[in-house]
């Protein structure tokens, strides 16, 4: 373990005079950020997928009342 701890080490010491090129008032989403958006913009592909799925199958035509038949009407005042 103790390899491990020297390598992590080394590697930050590394990457410090990088981080200082940056400019320390700037803040940036980073890869997190990226990865959060890419994450929600999936989900919501997946659902605008899902919901033209279901929206297809969905019958728009408005069925008859239950007193009514198809072109004949009754006429209560028959008498």
């Amino acid at each position: 373990m103790p390899d491990m701890s020297a390598s992590v080490s080394l590697a930050v010491t590394h990457l410090v005079p990088l981080a200082k090129e940056i400019d320390e008032n700037k803040v940036t989403p980073g890869v997190l950020g990226f990865i959060v958006f890419a994450v929600m913009a999936l989900a919501v592909w997946g659902l605008m997928k899902s919901m033209s799925k279901h929206m297809g199958k969905v019958d728009f035509k408005e069925a008859p009342a239950e007193g009514e038949t198809s072109g004949t009407k009754t006429d209560s005042r028959q008498g």
